[in-house]
């Protein structure tokens, strides 16, 4: 009798959880630790999109500041702004507007879209950010995974395109990029990219100074044509 009495009791304070319940729970669970390793990853990439993107842009500020003035002034009048603005589709497939500076000198415009990066409406690295028209965006051959990532200010396809490699399309560039992304990826094409636009700026100036440079600036002194 007392036996009976002490299960009822513990059966009043604890009561007995359905099984139905308990495997909801372990769903739950489950689904719970896949949701923090997936956003573990995020916070990484957006982690290293905020300090390297923030310092990239503290770095270049004094380049956009002088670069801006200067297009201005040659740019005829009534032509617009400095800054050329488009509609490019971001994560979770949402618009945003990219404003970046007219001219190519230097890649300046791509460095220009540093405080998109900063805002979060890009990567540092990532797939190319396409026009709300692309095919890439619509129909059956939608690509789905270009909702889960931000576009890139590089990225894989941008650097194969630059480095003279053997060319590949860039929409399998870009799938290739969003199977494997990484940290360890982001960082490689960021170094690679970076070495191309200092290659391409060595190589600039070295034409610029080949330019200013005549055959009368090699002839010895007291050359004349007539001789």
């Amino acid at each position: 009798m007392r036996n009976a009495k002490q299960t009822a009791a513990r059966r009043r304070r604890h009561p007995a959880v359905p099984a139905a319940a308990r495997a909801a729970g372990r769903v739950l669970d489950r689904l719970g630790d896949r949701l923090t390793g997936a956003l573990a990853a995020l916070t990484l990439k957006r982690f290293l999109d905020l300090v390297l993107g923030s310092a990239f842009l503290v770095l270049v500020i004094p380049a956009l500041a002088l670069a801006a003035p200067v297009l201005a002034l040659r740019r005829p009048r009534g032509s617009g702004g400095v800054l050329r603005r488009e509609t490019r589709i971001g994560l979770g497939g949402h618009p945003f507007e990219l404003r970046s500076l007219d001219t190519r000198r230097f890649r300046l415009d791509l460095l220009s879209r540093l405080p998109h990066v900063v805002r979060g409406e890009l990567s540092l690295v990532g797939p190319a950010p396409l026009a709300p028209d692309h095919p890439a965006l619509h129909g059956a051959a939608a690509d789905r995974w270009r909702r889960e990532l931000r576009p890139g200010l590089t990225g894989l396809a941008q650097v194969r395109a630059r480095s003279g490699m053997p060319w590949d399309e860039p929409a399998l560039l870009d799938a290739h990029y969003a199977e494997h992304h990484g940290t360890r990826l982001d960082l490689a094409i960021l170094a690679w990219s970076a070495h191309i636009q200092l290659r391409t700026g060595l190589r600039a100036l070295a034409r610029r100074g080949k330019a200013h440079l005549s055959d009368t600036d090699h002839r010895l002194r007291g050359y004349s044509v007539a001789e």
